[in-house]
């Protein structure tokens, strides 16, 4: 592998005039995906394909989760998404899982319906967003402890908070959202 020439060398290699006439061309190689440089490095000129590629990790979607009133739903496997994990901060050794959101009691915090959410297996900390299994149902929402005692807060006001009556199992909580344009 050889170096990657100087733009005076590149200047004198094809007649421009002037090294502004390779900048310029380089520029143009650029925005084409061609090449991609690198700041404040001299020849530093690399094919996109000799990148190293970020890691990208599939992720399981499994089913919808009601972002509503809480709902019986049953697990099962429904595609996977892939994402760069370095982009959302986990590392490949983090257990994930993704489920599709169906309805609108978390509009004020951002997620809406058909939105897809990324959840990290691991336990939660005050004002999380969750995905949890209160009393057989499960529902995505903000888990708040309030001196001691957790409950689950919907982000719109039509929807009531959700106190546990034997039990609040948390699934995961969210470190992405994933949303198609439109």
């Amino acid at each position: 592998m050889g170096f990657m020439p100087s733009t005076r060398e590149i200047q004198a290699h094809f007649g421009f005039a002037s090294q502004t006439a390779a900048m310029s061309h380089l520029r143009a190689l650029e925005r084409k995906g061609v090449i991609k440089r690198r700041p404040g490095k001299a020849r530093a000129v690399v094919f996109p394909e000799d990148l190293e590629r970020e890691v990208i990790l599939d992720i399981p979607v499994y089913g919808e989760i009601a972002a509503g009133m809480a709902q019986d739903v049953e697990p099962e496997r429904d595609g996977c998404v892939s994402i760069d994990i370095t982009s959302v901060g986990l590392s490949s050794s983090t257990k994930v899982f993704a489920l599709k959101v169906r309805g609108d009691s978390m509009i004020d915090a951002h997620i809406c319906d058909g939105d897809t959410v990324v959840l990290e297996i691991r336990d939660p900390r005050n004002g999380d967003v969750v995905a949890a299994l209160i009393d057989g149902e499960t529902t995505l929402k903000r888990y708040i402890l309030d001196r001691g005692t957790p409950y689950l807060q919907a982000e719109n006001e039509m929807y009531p908070d959700l106190i546990p009556i034997s039990e609040l199992i948390i699934q995961g909580v969210m470190v992405a959202l994933l949303r198609k344009a439109a």
